[in-house]
């Protein structure tokens, strides 16, 4: 249901040219542009797509960002995870309501919110950093976004230390620079059936983690990949692909947890055709 804006609240302000603002509305407070200020007065207690002007006749419209307008925004501390990388994360992980997932590192929480949002109230998500200034700031942008949430742990050490204490998961999403390292410990926490998602940003990388997995019969399934977005500009008779694009973020690598057969190889995807 609409609500109207109220103090405290972020509103997130665009133009007639798409320029998008983030702003935390409060009584009697500003935002200020080259078209001079629009009162916070103007915006609370309005619906949500309402329309407001600046001093000087500029327009814009209010509405409350989407949790990809928020991650693009939000404080960081760490690089966070594009909007294109997280969809294909909670996706190709299969993360569902009432999923319990294990993440590490937490960076600047966007993975997090997004893991939260999917895992829903009855879901658990158990996350580890082990810097507690990116800690203290992903806690900040989550409680920013989702208030209080009762369904989050998080762990103020390394993964390895603390893989042998946590009890089964379901998905485990490791965004740390060397996983590879971690994928006999991650066998052990993750049931059966569970999906090993991991996310690096080189090629190099990618090769070692599916060395690590092939090697280990615990792992089957194996898949690495990464996501191209190219926006594209229609108005009237112009239709044509912006000159920029998301391009290159990062690589993303799924494996399935297996119960081994005694003397028979795990099964692998087959390459994707080549044209002769």
């Amino acid at each position: 249901m609409s609500r109207p804006f109220g103090p405290g609240e972020r509103a997130l302000f665009f133009d007639n040219k798409g320029r998008r603002y983030l702003v935390t509305l409060t009584e009697g407070g500003e935002f200020h542009t080259h078209a001079g200020p629009v009162l916070h007065d103007d915006v609370l207690g309005q619906d949500e797509g309402c329309t407001v002007r600046s001093t000087r006749g500029a327009r814009y419209i209010a509405v409350r960002p989407t949790l990809s307008e928020m991650v693009l925004k939000m404080p960081r501390g760490a690089q966070v995870i594009y909007p294109k990388d997280l969809a294909m994360i909670l996706f190709w992980a299969d993360v569902y309501p009432g999923c319990r997932v294990l993440e590490a590192g937490t960076g600047s929480g966007a993975l997090t919110l997004a893991l939260l949002r999917a895992v829903g109230p009855e879901g658990r998500v158990i996350t580890y950093e082990q810097r507690e200034e990116f800690a203290r700031r992903a806690l900040a942008n989550i409680h920013m976004r989702a208030g209080e949430v009762g369904n989050l742990m998080v762990r103020l050490r390394p993964v390895e230390e603390g893989l042998g204490e946590e009890e089964p998961v379901d998905r485990v999403v490791l965004d740390l620079p060397e996983p590879w390292k971690l994928t006999a410990a991650v066998a052990r926490v993750l049931r059966p059936g569970g999906i090993l998602l991991m996310y690096v940003p080189t090629i190099i990388q990618s090769h070692q983690i599916t060395e690590a997995l092939q090697r280990e019969r615990a792992w089957a399934l194996v898949e690495t990949f990464e996501t191209l977005v190219r926006p594209w500009n229609i108005d009237g008779t112009s239709v044509r692909p912006f000159h920029r694009m998301v391009a290159h973020t990062g690589f993303i690598t799924v494996a399935r947890r297996v119960v081994p057969e005694e003397g028979v190889a795990m099964p692998r995807l087959p390459l994707p055709e080549r044209d002769e």
